[in-house]
């Protein structure tokens, strides 16, 4: 298939340029001015429509196997693409746990022809136990977590790193102490008092990512830490960084948008782990990811079902994020002036390939034809019931976005195009 893009603004993280775009065979062939060529499909921008790379989302959950009434590797991927996604890192906390070469290829199996690059995060524990470090070298992935539950044993966690310099897995943290925790369903503070229910204090992310950073330090290696929530740990990570520690993290779109007064409701689709934490916490998030501090912004996208969520406090924790994503962040972030185009593309794009070590997608000559078109003033309130992902617990539910992906291409192909 041939596709001609004209008169487009293409943004990635080294350039922000008009141009035409001709793509043939899976790949950018030609990025210029006027260009003339024949194609299947002309798309024209009018000068107005962005081009940038495809999303790469580095923290989803696709919950298949074992959990694939909530979402599927086919669901997800569909999810995916209507967000401009064309890469996602699928957390390994499925039934049974990404703990076998097996599974990791059913995955990828199920991807194939998807248009998405998944790549499986496999195990540190055999089965997530937390009792004995897996066999990595039969997995065949890139990247290792135990994402969904923290690995408790500080000495298994020591061990995984100073296995990494070896093997060159990313180690990636869910920064938890569950003793803390102690069955806590939101954040610790005065919401959860007035809601009467049990909080999550915000001690049980900090503890753990300062274990984390100082494993990483003894070891020399590199880790990353998932969904960052707290102005705790972004202090922590900022200081690290600047000591020369490879410590990378991430952040999610409901952390720099919203604070805990959402789940005053008591709606449980504002309920996520970690929680929506205060005021202060959001705004030094939000620094974070306007200082670089943050390496990336991702969704961890966690579906459920909506019969799961009807009890405010039985409710599993998680929302879905991947439709969404970056129409917030261009909501939130750009529309605002607080972040240009090129570091979004950075952020969402670039970065979490780089550090997954895959190959980064451009906007040039050669390059793999994987980008997100995207209409910067289209504004669109979320519906839930018209998520492709096959659960719509999202914690956007009803807002007013501005900036939407209205096409999607991978391998040179168009996957998504917006319902008008």
């Amino acid at each position: 298939m041939s596709i001609l893009l004209k008169n487009v603004r293409a943004v990635d993280d080294m350039k922000d340029f008009f141009c035409d775009i001709f793509i043939d065979s899976g790949k950018i062939m030609s990025v210029g001015k006027n260009i003339s060529r024949e194609a299947d499909r002309v798309i024209d921008g009018g000068g107005r429509l962005i081009v940038i790379p495809g999303l790469f989302d580095m923290h989803v959950h696709f919950r298949d196997p074992g959990q694939t009434h909530k979402e599927d590797v086919l669901t997800g991927c569909a999810a995916a693409l209507a967000g401009g996604v064309t890469g996602v890192v699928c957390m390994p906390n499925t039934n049974p746990p990404i703990d076998s070469a097996d599974t990791v290829q059913y995955i990828l199996d199920k991807a194939k022809g998807t248009g998405v690059d998944v790549y499986p995060a496999g195990c540190i524990t055999k089965g997530m136990k937390g009792t004995e470090l897996y066999d990595w070298g039969q997995l065949g992935v890139k990247i290792i977590s135990d994402d969904g539950r923290p690995v408790e044993n500080g000495e298994l966690m020591r061990r995984a790193l100073e296995e990494s310099n070896k093997n060159g897995l990313l180690v990636a943290s869910h920064c938890e102490d569950l003793s803390i925790i102690n069955g806590g369903i939101v954040n610790k503070g005065e919401v959860s008092e007035k809601l009467g229910v049990k909080g999550m204090d915000r001690a049980s992310e900090d503890s753990v990512t300062a274990r984390e950073i100082a494993l990483a330090d003894s070891c020399g290696a590199r880790i990353h830490i998932c969904h960052v929530s707290t102005k705790g740990s972004v202090g922590l990570i900022r200081d690290a960084k600047k000591r020369g520690i490879k410590v990378t993290c991430e952040t999610c779109p409901h952390y720099f948008t919203y604070t805990e007064e959402k789940v005053l409701s008591r709606d449980a689709d504002y309920r996520m782990n970690p929680p929506l934490r205060t005021e202060e916490d959001r705004q030094a998030v939000l620094e974070a990811v306007l200082d670089g501090t943050i390496d990336c912004i991702v969704t961890d996208h966690a579906p459920h079902t909506a019969e799961e969520k009807a009890d405010f406090e039985k409710a599993p924790n998680g929302v879905v994020g991947l439709e969404t994503s970056l129409a917030v962040t261009l909501t939130q972030l750009f529309h605002t002036k607080k972040l240009p185009l090129i570091r979004i593309a950075g952020l969402m794009s670039v970065a979490p390939r780089k550090l997954l070590g895959v190959p980064v997608t451009r906007i040039e000559k050669g390059a793999k034809a994987d980008l997100a078109v995207i209409d910067l003033d289209m504004e669109w309130t979320v519906e839930p019931e018209k998520l492709r992902s096959k659960s719509h617990n999202t914690v956007f539910k009803g807002e007013k976005l501005r900036g939407r992906v209205v096409t999607t291409i991978s391998d040179g192909v168009i996957r998504y195009e917006v319902d008008n």
